[in-house]
C-alpha cells in the first residue's frame, strides 16, 4: 500500500508541473526542496524559487502540456515515515515551431511524511534527452 501512495503522489506532482499549476506543486514539495536537474547545471538546487522561475515562465509562452507516459514506477518504503521513488518519464509535445518530439529522463525522488502527507524533500534527474520527429 506505502508504495502505491508513492506512486499516485508522484503523479500528481507531474500533473502539477504538466499543468503549470505552480500552487499545486508546492503543496506537494518541502519548502526547504533540495534537487539536482539539468537545468541546475550541476549545482544543488534549495527552495522553490528555482522552480518558480520555470512554472512562471512556461506559462508565459502559453505552452501546452504533453502526454507523459511514466515507466516502470517503483515506490520505495524507508521507515514509517520516509520513502522513495523512480521512474523513467517519457514527454511528447510540440517544440516552440509546432514540430513533435519526445524527450525522457530518469527521476528518484525522496519523500518524508509529515502530520499524515507525503512531501517531496528532495529528487535526482537526469539530463534529458530529446529526439525530435520530423515527418
Amino acid at each position: 500500500a506505502r508504495k502505491q501512495e508513492i506512486i499516485k503522489i508522484t503523479e500528481q506532482l507531474i500533473e502539477a508541473i504538466n499543468n503549470g499549476d505552480f500552487d499545486a506543486y508546492t503543496r506537494i514539495c518541502d519548502p526547504g526542496l533540495t534537487s539536482f536537474e539539468p537545468e541546475a547545471l550541476g549545482n544543488l538546487v534549495e527552495g522553490m524559487d528555482f522552480h518558480k522561475f520555470y512554472f512562471e515562465n512556461r506559462r508565459s509562452k502559453n505552452n501546452k502540456p504533453g502526454h507523459t507516459t511514466r515507466r516502470n514506477p517503483h515506490g520505495h518504503r524507508s521507515g514509517e515515515d520516509a520513502a522513495g521513488g523512480a521512474d523513467s518519464r517519457r514527454t511528447q509535445c510540440g517544440d516552440s515551431a509546432g514540430r513533435p518530439r519526445s524527450s525522457q529522463w530518469e527521476e528518484t525522488r525522496v519523500w518524508h511524511r509529515r502530520d499524515g502527507k507525503w512531501l517531496n524533500v528532495h529528487f535526482h534527474c537526469s539530463d534529458q534527452v530529446v529526439v525530435p520527429l520530423t515527418p
